[in-house]
């Protein structure tokens, strides 16, 4: 018997919370739905994103006070291990749109198994992959 699950909500932890909610709000279109209580002007820990049915939440990689003054590069690299496949009718228009928004990014392809695909990394290097069957 399977495990009655609703949805997938996936965790990403963030070195700076206003460039990564501006990049999935301002450049995606996610809508802000939620986050932690504020701890200063306009800071927060933790958010919860939704566009359509794409959920994503973001965390603070560091505790307030505690954040180094740059990213570190190591942790930065790791985190192209993690890809984030969303569903996207329209690569074409999506691939406009960003670079638009001055987002660099080479055009769709479509792969061998027959998806159009459009790459691209977000803030903390996490990858990002816009597709639709072609």
């Amino acid at each position: 018997m399977a495990v009655d699950i609703q949805g997938l909500a996936p965790l990403l932890q963030v070195f700076d919370m206003p460039v990564s909610v501006a990049f999935y709000r301002d450049v995606l279109g996610f809508d802000l739905v939620g986050h932690s209580p504020f701890y200063g002007d306009g800071l927060f820990h933790w958010a919860m994103l939704k566009l359509g049915d794409a959920v994503i939440m973001l965390n603070t990689a560091y505790d307030e006070g505690e954040r180094p003054a740059e990213p570190d590069p190591k942790r930065i690299a790791a985190h192209d291990d993690t890809g984030l496949y969303l569903g996207c009718a329209d690569v074409d228009l999506a691939y406009q749109q960003l670079l638009a928004n001055g987002i660099s990014v080479r055009p769709p392809q479509v792969v061998p198994y027959g998806m159009k695909q459009l790459h691209l990394h977000d803030p903390d290097g996490y990858a990002i992959c816009l597709q639709w069957t072609a």
